[in-house]
């Protein structure tokens, strides 16, 4: 029999539980499962490592593609017969195909974002993640997460800086803005992305921040300004813009808003004022009509772009989509596809990552990998690792003996206090 929960009726269940929460998908995802933390602490709830452990599961399900979706079906179907709350995207857009598996109750992440401002608390993390907004009010016809998140819903200023101020103060090493599109933010009441970087640049204290995924369509507009809000000494000199088709005319069946030829204007803005700029793009391959010509359009945008990372994604029909009713292409290709564009990009990323071996860079700590290694990081984001212990924080200047082709390897030369992301 199904539940039917009531407003609230979730947190009363679980408070005073041992709970298990496993999150999925993206940074905006994990930030939510944070937040929710937070508040299940205000109900005497105590965290466990595994779900054998617990009294209570807690599922943060991501719905982007077929097959993450297909994986977390699979992996709710294992936790029928126990206490079971679910949230993130998936409850949105598949209720009905949850529900035939299990019987869970729903934790809506409006609910998360009401109950949490009423809290506020944090937990001391050297990598903070801060979600600036919520859904979008772009119109891709394969996105699904539209449905799930709504239109665009932006976080106030205030309650941004507030937030970024606590977790500096605890110690925050690197802090991640993020968002569905980081770059459409304030647009719905009158304020823009360059705003608050240069009012988080303002504030005091020793970290760095990580802007998120932007739209290509909501910063053309705001293009010279944000370019010039990099500046910030406390921005990493790092840019992700997905790109999704090399081919006008996939983007156009795509819905995107935008041309390559604007992508590449965005692009070229930022490297003209931060030459050793990291780009990070996402690509679509398979889309419905696209043909061996769109195919190698995006090879061709990929060797000129010359981006340090890659995410490669496979079409995948969502309901709810326009595109839904497009005919698919045969897997077969769409994995061909792949495998061809995965190839392209592993060669660029080891021909970039070739010019930093011998060099020495700055570098700021910001994860421990494991006893003995830690996760670095240089003005430009790129990742070293380093074979030492390090607290969080630490800066210096780090020499690249080896490099692979998704980080550098290196040895600490020199500790320093000062760590400015510079201009260049």
């Amino acid at each position: 029999m199904q539940r039917q929960d009531t407003k609230n009726t979730w947190l009363e269940t679980l408070s005073g539980k041992r709970v298990y929460i496993e999150t999925y998908g993206c940074r905006y995802n994990f930030g939510d499962s944070e937040k929710l933390w937070e508040i299940l602490k205000h109900h005497s709830c105590t965290r466990t490592a595994t779900d054998e452990e617990a009294d209570a599961i807690i599922i943060n399900t991501c719905t982007v593609v077929g097959q993450t979706e297909r994986r977390m079906l699979r992996r709710l179907s294992r936790f029928n017969g126990r206490d079971l709350y679910i949230t993130g995207c998936l409850p949105d857009v598949q209720k009905g195909a949850i529900l035939a598996i299990c019987s869970p109750r729903f934790i809506p992440h409006t609910d998360i974002r009401e109950q949490y401002r009423r809290i506020g608390t944090i937990t001391p993390d050297p990598v903070a993640i801060i979600q600036i907004s919520e859904g979008c009010n772009s119109t891709c016809t394969y996105c699904i997460a539209r449905k799930a998140r709504g239109p665009l819903k932006s976080a106030p200023l205030s309650e941004i800086l507030g937030r970024v101020k606590a977790f500096a103060e605890t110690g925050s090493v690197e802090i991640q803005l993020t968002a569905q599109d980081v770059s459409g933010w304030g647009r719905d009441h009158g304020e823009t992305l360059p705003d608050l970087i240069r009012a988080i640049g303002e504030l005091a204290g020793r970290f760095f921040v990580r802007v998120g995924m932007m739209n290509p369509a909501t910063m053309l507009d705001i293009l010279d300004d944000l370019v010039e809000a990099f500046s910030e000494g406390k921005i990493f000199k790092f840019i992700h813009v997905p790109v999704q088709s090399g081919s006008d005319r996939v983007l156009r069946l795509m819905g995107r808003g935008y041309q390559c030829e604007d992508f590449e204007q965005i692009v070229a803005a930022f490297r003209r004022k931060y030459p050793g700029i990291t780009i990070a793009t996402d690509m679509i391959v398979g889309f419905p009509g696209e043909n061996e010509d769109d195919f190698s359009e995006s090879l061709a945008l990929l060797r000129r772009l010359q981006a340090n990372k890659v995410n490669i994604t496979r079409y995948s029909r969502r309901p709810s989509t326009m595109a839904f009713t497009l005919t698919d292409m045969p897997d077969g290709i769409k994995k061909e596809r792949s495998r061809l564009m995965q190839a392209c990009a592993e060669e660029i990323y080891h021909a970039i990552h070739a010019r930093y071996t011998g060099n020495r860079v700055p570098f700021v700590v910001t994860e421990k990998i494991r006893s003995g290694s830690v996760l670095a990081r240089t003005p430009s984001y790129l990742g070293i690792v380093l074979p030492v212990d390090m607290p969080y924080g630490t800066t210096g200047i780090a020499e690249i003996r080896q490099q692979t082709g998704y980080y550098l390897k290196g040895e600490c030369v020199d500790v320093r206090e000062k760590f400015q992301i510079a201009e260049k």
